[in-house]
């Protein structure tokens, strides 16, 4: 039976997801949240009133969205699995993947996918898509169908992810255009082995100048390596010096930029800032790939600054990159999961509104999409209600949840409902 649509939702919420020109919220407490009663009519916010005491009231926030993921390949690791968990091993094992891939098995990999991160309460993904060779058609033609699916549930923007010299070429030009008439964005690899030569350096010239001819937008996946620490913003960086098209620009990973000392991160971060160049931090991928060295543990591993990048003024969003696939055997497009562990080793507190606003604000607006994410009278009536009561709980357990969508209350996820291989226990009788 369907849950009647609540009229009245009393609540903690956090400070940085309300209006803030609603001044007689004030400024909320220690953990920087705010208990309040949330209106609601016709699918939107008829208005947010403070109350007096927040003891006994579940901790909410608004529905994340999910800035870099792949869902192409999604749940493929039982079939392509990539066990010593290498760089180089994950690599391979993807083309082969993608030299077998089909667009049936793409379209129930992508609605698995989507299904779970709209019960999870996610709002929007950003997923790239392998798109050279065999498993550009196939996966373009299901994800394509799956965009149009889920349109008004979960909104998706595609990112073609090929070699950066592919752009340069008569090929690249027609994917360019097709890309940019459904509004997706341009995307490749700059990262070890690093362009040495003059043709490599215009093969990144020419995508960002097609970029601009298209007003499509750009995202890179920069620096996703323990070696030659920020080598790839480097030589994002000197082209954009040359020329900055007037299109937005995300590097995706720059994990290696961690690694550098402070002041350089700082330098770079700050050249970032100035070209207003975005960049999305994938901590879950990134731990579990990157800096292995046989069998020893490196004190340092590689990944993106988040805070120092922040502090330097840079758009920095947290993604869950890639989902039970040869890339990370790990997630399932959780959002409050990837809130979890970001805060720890990100060193990011959901509590600081530069912890919270990485999963929230920060990638809407670098999807650019229609609602910022705050809680405000006219805005859509999308919360993700959690069972825990304070940051500390959040972070303690995973909790249970329930999600709002224009002011109705969506199924819960399937991790929250009996697992079958538990549930056959019940009939189960002692030798």
């Amino acid at each position: 039976m369907r849950a009647e649509p609540p009229r009245s939702l009393r609540l903690q919420l956090p400070r940085a997801l309300l209006d803030p020109q609603q001044r007689d919220l004030g400024c909320g407490d220690a953990d920087g949240v705010l208990p309040v009663q949330v209106e609601l009519e016709g699918g939107r916010v008829a208005a947010i009133r403070p109350l007096a005491a927040a003891e006994g009231l579940p901790l909410a926030l608004t529905p994340p969205v999910e800035p870099h993921a792949h869902l192409d390949k999604a749940f493929s690791w039982a079939e392509h699995s990539n066990r010593s968990g290498s760089m180089d091993a994950a690599l391979a094992v993807n083309l082969r993947e993608g030299e077998r891939r089909t667009a049936e098995q793409v379209l129930q990999r992508g609605e698995q996918a989507l299904d779970q991160a709209w019960r999870y309460g996610l709002r929007a993904i950003r997923s790239h898509v392998d798109s050279g060779g065999s498993a550009g058609p196939p996966s373009w033609e299901a994800l394509l169908q799956l965009q149009q699916r889920w349109r008004g549930r979960v909104e998706l923007q595609l990112v073609a992810l090929v070699p950066l010299n592919h752009w340069g070429t008569p090929e690249g030009r027609e994917l360019a255009r097709q890309v940019a008439a459904g509004g997706g964005v341009l995307g490749g690899v700059l990262g070890p082995p690093y362009p040495r030569s003059q043709r490599d350096r215009q093969a990144l010239a020419q995508m960002l100048t097609l970029a601009e001819e298209l007003g499509c937008g750009v995202d890179l996946h920069v620096d996703e390596s323990g070696e030659a620490p920020g080598c790839g913003i480097r030589l994002l960086l000197e082209q954009l010096a040359r020329r900055r098209p007037q299109v937005p620009i995300t590097c995706s990973h720059a994990s290696s930029l961690g690694l550098l000392p402070l002041p350089a991160q700082q330098r770079l971060a700050e050249r970032l800032a100035r070209w207003q160049v975005a960049v999305v931090a994938l901590p879950t991928t990134n731990f579990w790939l990157l800096g292995r060295r046989g069998d020893q543990d490196l004190a340092q591993r590689p990944l993106a600054p988040v805070r120092q990048l922040q502090r330097a003024g840079v758009l920095v969003a947290v993604g869950g990159d890639n989902v039970q696939d040869p890339w990370d055997p790990s997630g399932d497009f959780d959002p409050l999961e990837l809130l979890r562990f970001s805060s720890r080793v990100c060193h990011s507190p959901p509590w600081q509104r530069q912890g919270l606003m990485p999963c929230i604000t920060a990638p809407a607006r670098l999807l650019g999409l229609s609602w910022d994410g705050i809680v405000r009278r006219g805005a859509p009536a999308d919360l993700l209600v959690t069972s825990a009561a304070s940051w500390s709980e959040l972070l303690a357990r995973p909790p249970q949840r329930r999600v709002l969508r224009g002011g109705q209350w969506l199924p819960p996820p399937p991790t929250e409902q009996p697992a079958s291989i538990l549930a056959s226990l019940d009939g189960s009788t002692a030798c």
